[in-house]
């Protein structure tokens, strides 16, 4: 026992010890006794400082295939079944992880093996795969510059969502049968010139706030973009309350929910339609996105739980309804802020044995009869009412007693 324990570790420490360039082959040697395998793919958003998408073993994976393996396999829970990567089919075996603090990361292990992989390895390969993407996540946020001044989190997020629109966008129009290759690339720098510009510009400026209307229209103006030459319908239902200024955070958080929304509805496959809804209430923004795809997109998916993290950074909510052969709905509840305590009343300034001598004041008795109930003298009933109206700012008993109706239980 001690000696499998030893060996589990060993195997761990080569892993998180070998540069970031060397991780993968690592892996790829400490797997090999578990999962007989030919090439792994490893797929993270964490990653800066080099491709998200790293290949060892196989020549020739896109980042396009990866991309439509992502929404198959759900957080913790492997998937095993054929799939083409490098343009073959072949055994694949994707564990998809969520360490906190990352953006998530897929693994798929090309198996050479005769069958799919028993559960306790299945497993196994889970809390390795969690093991490396955390690993990366640490030592690229170690190795990466930090600069107080630099672009928050958030907006790091919201940058590398808005390159995968662009991307999905120009994707599209290369591949339309619609278009000529002169008209596609007439459009394609159409599309790629002004997200350039954007992101040199350092992608969206925070405004304080922004009207509903405004930022929803925006939204729907890029989208039409991405979703244009992709043959996909886009339908909005925009906010009624188009003057209602939202707190910038929850325009921005909200594009940027919609935008992974619809971009993890197109990986699926199958779509012809979206919709899109912004609904403005007393406390907080809903967003719902829904297609009338597949409905495979699994509520525990790698690129759900990313939209997930995006909105529990304002407080809010997101869920997912999938049904099979009808659609996914997707629905986030942006609130515009903490809820802010109601300013402390006359009332509130009382202690706790002034607010029982006010209790008997309102119901009419006299200092005798509130000292024999409260057990105290006469004189520090006086005392204690001296205070009461001082506190209150009101003259006599009976204006207390009037501020006390209904106030005290």
């Amino acid at each position: 026992m001690a000696e499998s324990w030893s060996a589990a570790l060993a195997a761990a420490l080569r892993v998180v010890r070998a540069p970031l360039d060397g991780v993968l082959p690592e892996l790829s040697a400490v797997l090999s006794a578990l999962v007989p395998h030919e090439g792994l793919v490893l797929f993270t958003g964490d990653c800066l400082l080099m491709s998200p998408l790293l290949v060892h073993g196989i020549d020739g994976v896109s980042a396009d295939e990866v991309s439509r393996l992502v929404p198959l396999v759900a957080v913790d829970r492997p998937w095993f079944g054929p799939f083409t990567l490098a343009g073959v089919e072949r055994p694949v075996l994707a564990v998809a992880v969520k360490p906190p603090k990352t953006t998530g990361g897929l693994l798929a292990v090309v198996t050479t093996g005769t069958g799919p992989p028993e559960p306790d390895v299945r497993e196994i390969v889970t809390r390795l795969v969690e093991l490396t993407t955390a690993h990366l996540a640490d030592r690229v946020s170690h190795a990466e510059p930090h600069d107080v001044t630099g672009p928050s989190v958030t907006a790091v997020e919201d940058l590398a969502d808005a390159h995968a629109a662009t991307l999905t966008s120009l994707l599209g129009v290369l591949r339309s049968r619609r278009l000529d290759d002169a008209a596609a690339r007439r459009v394609a720098v159409q599309l790629a010139v002004p997200a350039l510009l954007e992101a040199r510009a350092g992608g969206e400026r925070d405004l304080g706030e922004e009207e509903a209307g405004r930022a929803f229209d925006a939204l729907t103006e890029k989208l039409s973009l991405l979703t244009r030459y992709h043959d996909l319908t886009l339908e909005s239902a925009g906010p009624d309350q188009r003057g209602r200024p939202l707190p910038y955070e929850v325009a921005r958080t909200a594009r940027s929910v919609v935008r992974g929304a619809v971009l993890a509805m197109l990986q699926q496959g199958g779509l012809s339609r979206v919709r899109l809804s912004w609904e403005v209430a007393d406390s907080l923004l809903r967003v719902t996105v829904r297609d009338d795809g597949p409905g495979s997109l699994a509520a525990d998916a790698l690129s759900v739980h990313r939209l997930r993290d995006r909105v529990a950074v304002l407080g809010g909510t997101l869920g997912v309804d999938a049904v099979p052969g009808w659609g996914t709905t997707i629905t986030a509840d942006l609130p515009f802020g903490p809820v802010r305590p109601q300013p402390p009343g006359p009332l509130d300034t009382l202690n706790p044995r002034e607010r029982d001598v006010l209790h008997h004041l309102a119901l009419g008795h006299r200092n005798r009869m509130i000292a024999t109930r409260l057990g105290i003298s006469e004189n520090t009933v006086k005392f204690h009412v001296a205070n009461i109206l001082g506190k209150l700012g009101v003259s006599s008993r009976g204006e207390a007693a009037a501020l006390a109706h209904g106030r005290i239980p």
